[in-house]
């Protein structure tokens, strides 16, 4: 995946959370963050990896994202591997 296609799943992952009464304010609890942050931060690939380590932490959240935008299953996790830090660690 190029990293502007990565960017544009994590907008697509912003503009899911943003319209979900019930995960906006878990993402927001858990990163720290708050609207105001989120709206600047809107094209910071940082976020946009935050965003998709949240959704891919639950595959009941994978699975909405997807079907609501029309995805592949596996998109947000190869998104989020092209964003910054989501590389590959090798511990050895």
């Amino acid at each position: 995946m190029q990293r502007e296609n990565a960017e544009a799943v994590g907008l697509k992952a912003l503009g899911w959370i943003a319209s979900n009464d019930d995960l906006l304010p878990v993402f927001l609890g858990a990163s720290g963050a708050d609207v105001e942050a989120l709206k600047a931060a809107a094209d910071d690939p940082g976020l946009l990896g935050a965003l998709l380590d949240f959704i891919c932490m639950d595959d009941a959240w994978v699975t909405a994202f997807c079907d609501a935008t029309g995805l592949p299953y596996d998109a947000p996790m190869r998104a989020r591997a092209v964003l910054p830090g989501g590389e590959t660690v090798h511990w050895t």
